[in-house]
């Protein structure tokens, strides 16, 4: 059959009944439309939780879990060596968070040539206070330059200047949801109270957004030696090792590597 007659024949079908031809062209029309807005959004979407994970956070993170004693008391006996015994409510072991020997253990990490670089860092919980109010909080004290350079710190500083955490002696950079709660200004003074009852004067060099709300509203950065002061800890106490590698593929195997270096 000739193209041209096809061609007059569905013409002639089409024309026959304009307004179904019509309704059915909108239709396929607004349906592909939605299909591309939605793609387009899922794909957003995906970018953005990308960038958070992959950005914001260390390939591997080395840091002391609260674990109960695997070995109870009990196990000790020679008594009760054949027996089997049912202990209930372990509570974890009473030590410190401090990961400890971190110097030698992150000259070890930097010298793997598969790792691109380490952020020490040092997580500690704390009350934002306003007034008679107390506002929970977690501060995250960083180094400043390899926190940039690895998880790109910068972007995420809305307003101010992430360098002066460094260059700016007991300071913070507040997330933005928290500095909307305190009503604080770039630099004002705020409270901050750990939850031994230490308390500090800090002053707002910046703001902090994530893109999740509720993130913002708790967390916030200092530098790591204001944040060791803020614990009355000395200059070696580090919770955390955020190690970034140059094949993320290669994390969980490394992990498991690294792990020994915390036995």
């Amino acid at each position: 059959m000739k193209a041209k007659l096809i061609l007059d024949v569905s013409k002639s079908l089409l024309i026959a009944r304009w307004r179904q031809t019509l309704v059915a062209a909108i239709g396929v029309t607004f349906s592909i439309t939605m299909f591309i807005s939605l793609l387009s959004f899922m794909g957003g979407l995906n970018m953005m939780l990308d960038g958070l994970v992959t950005n914001r956070t260390g390939h591997v993170r080395l840091y002391k879990e609260l674990k109960p004693s695997k070995i109870q008391p009990i196990d000790l006996s020679q008594k009760f060596k054949t027996h089997h015994n049912f202990v209930h409510s372990v509570k974890p072991k009473n030590e410190r968070l401090e990961i400890y020997n971190n110097a030698a253990i992150m000259k070890a990490i930097k010298s793997d040539p598969r790792v691109k670089g380490i952020a020490p860092k040092l997580t500690v919980q704390v009350f934002y206070n306003v007034g008679a109010v107390d506002i929970t909080g977690v501060i995250n004290g960083v180094d400043v330059i390899e926190e940039n350079r690895l998880f790109v710190f910068k972007d995420y500083v809305t307003s101010g200047n992430y360098i002066d955490l460094k260059n700016t002696p007991n300071s913070i950079i507040l997330g933005k949801g928290a500095a909307e709660k305190m009503m604080a200004n770039i630099g004002d003074i705020i409270q901050v109270t750990t939850t031994k009852g230490d308390r500090m004067p800090l002053k707002v060099v910046g703001y902090f957004q994530s893109g999740i709300a509720d993130v913002d509203k708790v967390q916030s950065y200092a530098s790591i030696s204001t944040t060791q002061r803020l614990l009355g800890e000395s200059s070696s106490y580090i919770t955390d090792i955020n190690v970034k590698l140059y094949d993320i593929n290669q994390a969980p195997l490394m992990a498991k590597e690294y792990q020994n270096y915390l036995t």
